[in-house]
């Protein structure tokens, strides 16, 4: 009985909120002559603060046209607006502005969520060793991470060395398909300087760029290395999660002007890889036993940074040169 009234008391204080803050809405427009769209658009900056609370307002509202606008094709983006302008009674002449930053919200909404499916695609497909592209993709991986080491095989031992577990590293591949294929060779393809000096600073943790009176000073003594490709796997896992609850939208709407793209996605898990390793280093386990917690650590470190509506991951990562900081 109990749990029941607190459930009727939940309910009823739901719809108590929303019907005055629909009352609030109906007394601000009559106020300032502004829908809400308006408000948010000439009162937030350009960035996440902004298509966040657009997001919201579209998704919250009362309007079927408001509410599926968040799902629209990116080419039905320009004629959604002009269905919103003319559902609100807004004059584009009047407001010229306006039409252009809802675009460029939609763009990032819209874009978001298909950066999901397409995350997703990648995720669910399996590496083939059949598929000429996939074993290509895997040969440039060693390429780009030993440029002066020769692959002896394709089935060979050599591949622990960058950090795979046994001899054929298709089986590896199997919690993120093809996704951590593809992040692995964009960061050892994109970014091959600092992706070989992590490859080489986890195989000998004291020989990285770390100064012999830092680590005395963090007593780092027992520096535990890890296993280069598993972890890019696994970080890879990290930034799938970061993306599917949403919690990358703050990084992506502050930093791709329009919509985010696979690129943005790699960008990102690059700018991960390289901080997760940092902070392994700093963390320094007793050993690898202690992954998990090092690896639920760094997770809620970045998911605290993220709840910063002004936050950018990787305005400045080298792998991130091309995107643009709002």
């Amino acid at each position: 009985m109990k749990h029941f009234l607190r459930m009727l008391i939940q309910v009823c204080l739901y719809f108590y909120c929303k019907f005055l803050w629909r009352c609030l809405k109906f007394v601000m427009r009559k106020l300032t002559g502004r829908c809400e769209l308006q408000r948010i658009c000439y009162n937030t900056k350009p960035g996440a603060s902004r298509t966040m609370k657009i997001e919201t307002s579209l998704r919250d509202s009362k309007s079927k046209l408001l509410q599926t606008s968040v799902s629209v094709h990116p080419d039905a983006i320009e004629k959604t607006i002009d269905d919103i302008m003319e559902l609100k009674k807004i004059n584009p002449d009047i407001n010229p502005q306006l039409g252009i930053s809802l675009q460029a919200c939609l763009l990032q909404i819209v874009g978001y969520r298909n950066l999901i499916a397409d995350v997703e695609k990648l995720r669910r497909e399996p590496y083939d060793s059949d598929n000429p592209q996939h074993e290509e993709m895997l040969l440039k991986l060693w390429k780009f991470l030993k440029p002066n080491t020769p692959l002896e095989s394709r089935i060979s031992k050599q591949w622990c060395e960058i950090g795979f577990q046994g001899d054929d590293p298709k089986t590896d591949f199997r919690g993120m398909g093809l996704l951590g294929l593809y992040n692995l060779q964009y960061f050892a393809e994109r970014d091959s300087t600092a992706a070989q000096q992590v490859l080489s600073d986890s195989l000998h943790p004291k020989c990285s760029k770390f100064s012999k009176t830092e680590w005395e000073k963090k007593r780092m003594d027992k520096a535990i290395g890890y296993s280069f490709a598993i972890v890019g796997i696994n970080i890879t896992d990290l930034a799938y999660n970061l993306l599917v609850s949403g919690a990358l939208k703050t990084h992506f709407y502050n930093i791709a002007p329009e919509a985010p793209t696979l690129s943005h996605f790699q960008q990102t898990f690059c700018y991960l890889m390289h901080e997760f390793h940092k902070f392994w280093i700093e963390e320094d386990p007793m050993d690898i036993m202690e992954f998990n917690r090092v690896r639920e650590k760094f997770r809620k470190r970045i998911v605290k940074q993220l709840q910063n509506p002004d936050m950018a991951l990787c305005p400045h990562f080298a792998a991130s040169e091309g995107l643009i900081n709002m």
